[in-house]
């Protein structure tokens, strides 16, 4: 027998971990271990929260990225659902409403008189699209995939570093449309903010030492709806589903990278701070060539 094989993890005995969990003692493995204020939680003890009273939030149970751990990890999620499902009925409803309130993704238009949209100087238009659906397949299928990659990321990451990664990737996504794209051309919709949270999963996987074949198949098939003409039925910007899986994936490495307490929120901040930056800087080029 082998004295020296590390102990297996309670919820997956096949798995050696040299980790415990900071409350109970029990091994953890990496798939299950929640970071914490000092080492790392299991999820019961992390589901059970304080033994009295509320615990101080400076020692409340941490995410991987250093959020804390929500009684309800996939709330932001099911708001920005239902911010898209609004926006949605709000488009049916009033169609003429939502152009007088330039939340189209137009980005060079000529009106008969001063040039309007992004170029024009409109840039809120970046963000707003990624709010905006056309078609009930189109708001049904982004939202199904926002759900299903979506909330597991927020849980991992915590609410405001899921909804910085969201926010930025949908802004990536436009700033690629903006530069890569007929500039006359409009795009809509949120699957370019869903293909930067695909991305930061893919950093979040590799980050646990999680199976990566699940993960790399799903963003295959994504890209292959993406490039594949699927006989006229969908109109898939490229630009936008790439621009938003490389800056998800960049504020992802940000994110999660493995930095002590101490420099991590720096390290983090820092990070969606150049990645601004950067779309910003991006925007002015492109406006200037334009106009």
């Amino acid at each position: 027998m082998d004295t020296d094989r590390l102990p297996g993890c309670y919820r997956h005995p096949d798995r050696d971990t040299g980790i415990s969990c900071t409350r109970c003692e029990r091994p953890i493995c990496p798939d299950c271990m929640i970071s914490a204020a000092v080492g790392f939680q299991c999820p019961e003890c992390v589901r059970a929260g304080p033994g009295t009273g509320r615990r101080p939030a400076a020692n409340a149970p941490r995410t991987i990225a250093g959020g804390v751990v929500a009684e309800d990890p996939q709330l932001v999620t099911k708001i920005l659902i239902g911010i898209n499902v609004a926006v949605f009925f709000l488009c049916l409803l009033a169609p003429a409403l939502v152009v007088q309130l330039q939340l189209v993704g137009g980005y060079l238009e000529y009106l008969g008189g001063p040039v309007h949209g992004v170029a024009g100087g409109e840039y809120h238009r970046l963000l707003t699209s990624v709010f905006l659906h056309t078609e009930w397949w189109h708001i049904i299928s982004n939202m199904i995939a926002l759900w299903v990659i979506g909330g597991p990321l927020e849980a991992a990451l915590g609410r405001t570093r899921y909804l910085a990664v969201y926010l930025l990737s949908g802004l990536g996504a436009s700033v690629f449309v903006y530069l890569l794209a007929d500039p006359g051309v409009r795009t809509v919709g949120a699957s370019g903010a869903i293909f930067g949270l695909l991305g930061a999963t893919v950093v979040l996987a590799r980050r646990l030492r999680y199976e990566m074949r699940p993960v790399i198949i799903m963003v295959v098939l994504m890209l292959v709806l993406t490039f594949v003409p699927l006989g006229g039925v969908m109109r898939v910007s490229w630009q936008a589903h790439v621009g938003g899986l490389i800056t998800g994936a960049l504020v992802g490495l940000g994110m999660l990278a493995p930095t002590g307490a101490r420099s991590r929120a720096l390290v983090q901040w820092g990070t969606c701070a150049v990645v601004f930056l950067l779309a910003a800087a991006l925007i002015v080029l492109r406006t200037a060539e334009l106009t």
